[in-house]
């Protein structure tokens, strides 16, 4: 088996997952008339089904091959690519916290694939 395809599985699920977490992120960011509102409109809903995308894009990755241990370290790629896209899309801070906790993240990723 190719593998390409698993890890091509696997990153597509971090990156829909990153995007769903944007929804989620601008759908609590905004004020609604009542609490069904808040909770069924469309960014929660399309944002709550793009999870469930994301998870069945892992689940195809593993049956396609991906190591297991690989999977998570994966999916913790996704934790960069939240902090660029919310410092892009909703002007949050880049402390120096949140870069040197993500280039920890990043540091452990390179290692585990050494």
């Amino acid at each position: 088996m190719n593998s390409f395809l698993p890890v091509a599985a696997a990153l597509s699920a971090v990156a829909v997952a990153s995007v769903s977490q944007l929804l989620l992120k601008s759908a609590a960011n905004r004020t609604y008339p009542s609490l069904i509102r808040q909770y069924l409109n469309v960014r929660v809903v399309v944002g709550y089904g793009m999870m469930v995308l994301s998870t069945l894009l892992f689940i195809l990755a593993y049956r396609l091959g991906l190591n297991v241990k690989s999977g998570p370290i994966l999916e913790a790629l996704g934790y960069p690519i939240i902090l660029v896209f919310s410092y892009l899309f909703f002007r949050e801070p880049l402390t120096k916290r949140k870069i040197l906790g993500n280039l920890i993240i990043i540091c452990g990723i390179v290692i585990f694939h050494l």
